[in-house]
C-alpha cells in the first residue's frame, strides 16, 4: 500500500523508532535521534549487511577508517576543490536552497516572493573543524564526507596483511557528514547519516563482468530486506550527469511518498582514487599479480548503501493498514509493520495474559531465556489484545502467551503476526519453534 511520509513519521516518533534531535530545546533543523527500536532495527540491518558482504564471503575484509583523516586526503580527492552543491539565496528573505531543488519560475518556499533568487554559486558541503588548541590554517581538519576514501588510502596495508588476490574488497559501515543546504524528507537526507559501501577492486579488463554481479548483489540484498520491489527501479546515469571519472553508474531508485528517488547506488570508478593518492603520498598503490607477474593499477567497482534510507525504505515498504479479527469477536482495523522478520526490532514479545504472582514468575522465567537467544519484550500493561495490537505496529514477529492454563500444562500460545494464526506449543519447545519459524520466513 501507499502510505503518508507523515504517517510513518508519527509513528516511528509514538513506537520509539526515530525521535526529533535535541527536541526539549526545540530541535535542530532535520536532525534525528533513533530510539529504542529504531536502533535495534538500524543495528540488526547493519549487522546483517555485514554478515551477507563481509562474514561469509573470502573475497572481502573489512575497515573501520577514522572520521577525521589527514586534510591531504581531501586534497587528492578532489573535495577540497569541488565537493560542492550550487546555492541559490532569496534576495528578500534570505533563505538558501539547492539550485536543483528550485523551480525557478516558482514562489519561493520561504516567503513565497517569485523571481527573486540570486545566480547558483558553489557551496563546499564538507564540515570544517580544528585540531589541538588553535583555530588557526595550520590546524584546519573536516569530518568525512564520505567512508570510501578511509578504503582507498588504507588499500596497500590491507593488501599486505590481509594477502588477498584481485578481484577482491574493502568493507566499512561508519557516519559521514555532509553540509546539507536543505536537508530534508525525514532521514532520508540529512547532514549527518550512516553508510554501508564496499570498493571492490578489479582487473581493468573485468569490471563490466563485475558491475553487473555486484548490481544484482545489490536486488539481492533488497529482496533480503523486505523492500518492496514493486517500487524499485535501475536508472543508468547519463554521461552528462555521472561523474567524469566514471563510465558507468546505476542509481537503484525507490519510489518514495516524496517521488522517486536514490535508495543506493553503484559506480565504476576506475583507478582515479587510487591514482590520485598514489600521486600525492608518493606511495606505490599498483597490484602485483602474484601467479602472472602483471603489475598495474586496480579499478574499483563501488556498491554504495545507505542505513537511513534502507531503514526508511523498509517502514515505507512495512506498513500495512487491514481489517483483522478482534479478541472480543468481529474484526477492526490494525496497523502492523510487516518487517522482515529477521530483521524485526523484537523477534520475540512474552505477554502473561495476567499480573498474578506465579503467572509472572513463569513469564519472566521464559524471556529471560528466550532473551539468550532472540531481541525480547516483555509487556504486561494493557488488555492482551492491546497488547497484539502494539506488536503488530511495531513489527514484532511472534507474541507468546502465557496464560492460566500455562500453569498446568506448562504450554503456552504463539501468535503469528501476519496470519495472526496461534498455536499451543511445549514451553521447553518455544525456542526451538521459533527458530523453525524465522528460518522458514
Amino acid at each position: 500500500m501507499n502510505v503518508s511520509l507523515e504517517t510513518i513519521v508519527s509513528l516511528a516518533k509514538r513506537r520509539g523508532f526515530i525521535f526529533p534531535g535535541s527536541e526539549i530545546y526545540g530541535g535542530l533543523a532535520n536532525s534525528w535521534d533513533y530510539g529504542p527500536l529504531g536502533v535495534l532495527l538500524k543495528n540488526n540491518i547493519k549487522q546483517a549487511w555485514w554478515d551477507q558482504f563481509v562474514t561469509r564471503r573470502l573475497d572481502m575484509v573489512g575497515v573501520d577508517s577514522a572520521l577525521i583523516m589527514n586534510p591531504k586526503v581531501w586534497e587528492a580527492s578532489g573535495h577540497l576543490a569541488g565537493f560542492s552543491d550550487p546555492l541559490v539565496e532569496c534576495k528578500k528573505c534570505h533563505g538558501r536552497w539547492r539550485a536543483d531543488d528550485i523551480d525557478w519560475n516558482a514562489p519561493c518556499p520561504g516567503c513565497e516572493v517569485r523571481g527573486n533568487f540570486t545566480e547558483p554559486a558553489a557551496f563546499n558541503m564538507m564540515f570544517k573543524t580544528f585540531i589541538g588548541p588553535k583555530e588557526d590554517t595550520s590546524a584546519i581538519a573536516y569530518l568525512r564526507p564520505e567512508t570510501a576514501q578511509g578504503m582507498f588510502v588504507n588499500f596497500p596495508q590491507v593488501l599486505n596483511t590481509s594477502r588477498k588476490r584481485i578481484p577482491f574488497g574493502i568493507a566499512q559501515v561508519g557516519k559521514a557528514f555532509r553540509n546539507e543546504i536543505t536537508p530534508s524528507n525525514f532521514i532520508f537526507r540529512t547532514r549527518e547519516f550512516e553508510q554501508m559501501e564496499i570498493e571492490y577492486f578489479v582487473h581493468p579488463d573485468n569490471w563490466q563482468e563485475q558491475f553487473e554481479r555486484w548490481l544484482s548483489e545489490m536486488h539481492d540484498w533488497i529482496a533480503f530486506c523486505g523492500i518492496d520491489k514493486e517500487k524499485v527501479h535501475d536508472r543508468e546515469i547519463s554521461e552528462e550527469e555521472r561523474a567524469f571519472y566514471s563510465q558507468r553508474t546505476v542509481d537503484v531508485e525507490f519510489d518514495f511518498p516524496f517521488g522517486r528517488q536514490e535508495l543506493y547506488g553503484i559506480a565504476y570508478r576506475g583507478d582515479y582514487d587510487l591514482s590520485l593518492h598514489a600521486k600525492y603520498s608518493s606511495r606505490d598503490m599498483t597490484y602485483a599479480d602474484p601467479v602472472s607477474g602483471d603489475k598495474f593499477m586496480p579499478h574499483v567497482i563501488e556498491p554504495s548503501f545507505g542505513v537511513d534510507r534502507t531503514v526508511l525504505a523498509m517502514m515505507l515498504s512495512a506498513y500495512h493498514e487491514e481489517e483483522a479479527p478482534s479478541v472480543k469477536g468481529g474484526t477492526e482495523g490494525r496497523v502492523v509493520m510487516k518487517l522482515k522478520k529477521n530483521l524485526a526490532p523484537y523477534q520475540v514479545a512474552v505477554l502473561p495474559l495476567s499480573r498474578q504472582d506465579k503467572l509472572l514468575a513463569m513469564a519472566e522465567s521464559l524471556v529471560q531465556g528466550l532473551a539468550e537467544q532472540f531481541s525480547c519484550d516483555f509487556d504486561v500493561t494493557q488488555s492482551i489484545g492491546k497488547r497484539y495490537r502494539r506488536q503488530d505496529e511495531i513489527g514484532t514477529p511472534y507474541c507468546v502467551t502465557v496464560d492460566f492454563d500455562s500453569l498446568e500444562d506448562k504450554a503456552v500460545t504463539i501468535r503469528d503476526r501476519d496470519s495472526m494464526k496461534q498455536d499451543r506449543v511445549s514451553i521447553q519447545q518455544v525456542a526451538e519453534n521459533i527458530h523453525e519459524k524465522l528460518s522458514a520466513s
